[in-house]
């Protein structure tokens, strides 16, 4: 069984983790822009940030035969400083056109500010314009309003509910997202945001239509086999394994294929891996590690972890 990670901050994560996603049968992901865990200061650490996610990391994850994607946004915590955000608009136009960019995002609510209503709009209609997707972060704090208020805004500004990924939902907010035709993303994320056996039960009630599973991993503790596990225990609870599909693997490429940049013949039928090769004169191999050198570019599958 394949799966795709369709929210996943490789940046936080060790060439381990490529390994291991990987081996358990990932071979696409989504990374969004996203908070790094402190303030940026000025806009040139936020385009050297974008310029890592859609260079260094694309080239990192193929080493493990990975096909990595991303978004690129303005996201809501930092959305409140208006000198950095309005300097992070002039750059995202150019970014959102980059090749592998599949949605504008993470963005939408943090606190529920003014600047962040101001940016989460500006980035909508950047989005409509140029024909994307967009991935939407509903906040941890109030999260029920914060989530009716983000669609209120999509729909407002005219985006159709079928570009729109409504991220981390849970128990109070899946009803409403389906409901109003959004695609509902769910974090497999430790001790908050969703857990596999609450996704599973979930699955139960709803179905696989519309829902997309994901890892959400990043720098604190969350693990980047959130997909693959997720996917063994609704197996194993008599889930179909169509929904499964749907929910781990389908969905996603559905969703953010819409952009155009996201094809499943990228990772059907891929380059070969060769680890000799370097990125802006860098190589992921360290203490004399001999590279993985494929013949040629077969046909890979991913199993269910045991």
């Amino acid at each position: 069984m394949m799966f795709i990670d369709p929210h996943a901050h490789m940046i936080s994560r060790t060439t381990d983790d490529y390994e291991a996603m990987a081996a358990a049968g990932v071979v696409a992901l989504i990374e969004p822009a996203f908070w790094l865990g402190q303030p940026r200061t000025f806009v040139g650490t936020y385009v050297d940030y974008l310029s890592t996610i859609v260079g260094w990391e694309r080239f990192r994850a193929g080493q493990f035969g990975i096909r990595h994607y991303c978004t690129v946004g303005l996201n809501s915590k930092e959305a409140n400083n208006e000198e950095l955000a309005e300097g992070v608009m002039e750059w995202l136009p150019r970014f959102a056109l980059k090749e592998g960019v599949v949605a504008i995002g993470e963005i939408g609510y943090d606190e529920q500010t003014p600047l962040e209503d101001k940016y989460f709009r500006l980035q909508l209609a950047l989005a409509k314009e140029l024909h994307l997707p967009v991935m939407v972060h509903t906040p941890h704090r109030d999260k029920k309003r914060g989530t009716s208020r983000s669609m209120d805004v999509c729909e407002e500004m005219g985006v159709d509910p079928s570009m729109v990924v409504i991220d981390h939902n849970n128990e109070e907010t899946v009803a409403e997202t389906l409901q109003r035709g959004y695609w509902a993303g769910f974090s497999i994320y430790p001790s908050t945001k969703m857990g596999n056996a609450r996704m599973v039960e979930i699955l139960k009630r709803y179905g696989g239509e519309r829902i997309i599973v994901d890892s959400a991993c990043d720098w604190g503790i969350s693990d980047p086999l959130g997909v693959a596990k997720t996917a063994k225990l609704a197996l194993e609870s008599g889930i179909a394994p169509e929904t499964v599909e749907r929910v781990c693997y389908r969905n996603a490429l559905e969703a953010y294929g819409q952009s155009g940049q996201m094809n499943e013949a990228d990772w059907l039928d891929p380059p070969a891996i060769d680890q000799r090769t370097l990125y802006e004169g860098n190589s992921i191999l360290r203490g004399g590690r001999d590279p993985v050198i494929e013949e040629s570019g077969a046909k890979r599958r991913g199993l269910l972890i045991e």
